[in-house]
């Protein structure tokens, strides 16, 4: 049986003032000077701090390319060991190296990376550094997300001298040509 709402009935209505909502202010813009100093070298980088020497013949410097999948491998490298020291086993020893394929034709941008963490410490196991890097890749490191998803990247972790398999890290939409998905197969 139905019962006719009055308004005694009704509890009354309780004003909470709306939470403030904090805007996060954007990330700076970055800006950087390039100097020329000659032939293929240039001088680049934020005014008043440290600067790097880009060398097109990487001769005296690297050239942009090396720096961009250096960049790759400093930046996923700073990230992972942040996330393995936060779980308490910080790496005694990190060593990334990397290896880039470029097109054959102009522009001869990269398309594949393969990053191979080399990290010893006390308590460092295959599986934590492998969640680490993903989670740098994923997540932290802006250089990969930047490459993602035209670059495959993928990755190998060396813990404490044992080694893990590939893992070809999610997010990329590249897929090899016909005759290299062939020899695949």
């Amino acid at each position: 049986m139905r019962r006719a709402v009055h308004s005694r009935d009704i509890l009354p209505i309780r004003l909470v003032p709306h939470p403030k909502i904090i805007s996060h202010p954007a990330k700076p813009t970055i800006t950087v000077r390039a100097t020329w100093e000659g032939e293929q070298r240039f001088a680049t980088g934020r005014h008043g701090g440290p600067t790097a020497r880009f060398d097109g013949t990487a001769k005296s410097g690297q050239n942009p390319v090396d720096a961009l999948v250096s960049a790759l491998a400093t930046c996923v490298g700073i990230d992972v060991v942040d996330i393995l020291g936060k779980r308490r086993t910080p790496p005694e020893r990190l060593v990334v190296d990397a290896f880039a394929e470029r097109r054959a034709e102009h522009p001869r941008r990269v398309e594949h990376v393969r990053l191979t963490f080399t990290v010893d410490g006390e308590g460092i196991s295959i599986e934590q550094t492998e969640r680490a890097v993903a989670l740098a890749l994923e997540k932290y490191c802006s250089v990969a997300a930047t490459l993602a998803p035209t670059v495959v990247l993928e990755t190998t972790v060396v813990a404490n001298g044992i080694a893990g398999g590939v893992v070809r890290q999610p997010g990329s939409t590249w897929s090899a040509p016909a005759e290299q998905e062939e020899e695949t197969v």
